[in-house]
């Protein structure tokens, strides 16, 4: 059956194979710019994108056509080929093979958008690690098998 609306939005984190930090600040926007392309070319839309130097997040309004696994698929797929063909990171570039998917309610749209554009100050506070282990308590997430 065909959806006519739909208000499905994603907070997605992508991290660099072996959490490497190796996504420099001067190609941050360049990278930004092109995963939105993509997504946009998925027919999502992107609310907020910001890429540190080992992980970046993002949150998505998406098609119901497109599960967030495949939408996952197709940003890691095109983004890592994009980052490694114009010699945007430090050595070759990689993401980890699983990504993170987490659902958000239309209420809590602003104030994702405002965390994940904030995550410079963020993370002067909290490391990667810990912030991630803080998301899998608030989601309360489950691994897939």
């Amino acid at each position: 059956m065909k959806i006519e609306y739909n208000n499905l939005y994603t907070h997605f984190v992508f991290t660099t194979l072996h959490r490497l930090p190796i996504i420099p600040e001067k190609n941050r926007v360049k990278i930004e710019k092109y995963i939105t392309g993509i997504v946009t070319n998925n027919s999502s839309k992107l609310y907020a994108i910001y890429a540190n130097p080992e992980h970046v997040h993002l949150l998505v309004s998406r098609a119901p056509d497109i599960s967030d696994e495949k939408l996952a698929t197709i940003i890691a797929e095109s983004s890592e080929r994009f980052i490694n063909d114009n010699k945007l990171s430090i050595g070759n570039f990689a993401w980890k093979q699983t990504a993170s998917a987490f659902s958000v309610s239309k209420s809590e749209v602003d104030k994702i958008c405002k965390y994940i554009l904030n995550q410079p100050e963020h993370h002067k506070k909290v490391n990667f690690e810990d912030e991630y282990q803080e998301f899998i308590k608030h989601y309360q997430a489950t691994i897939q098998k």
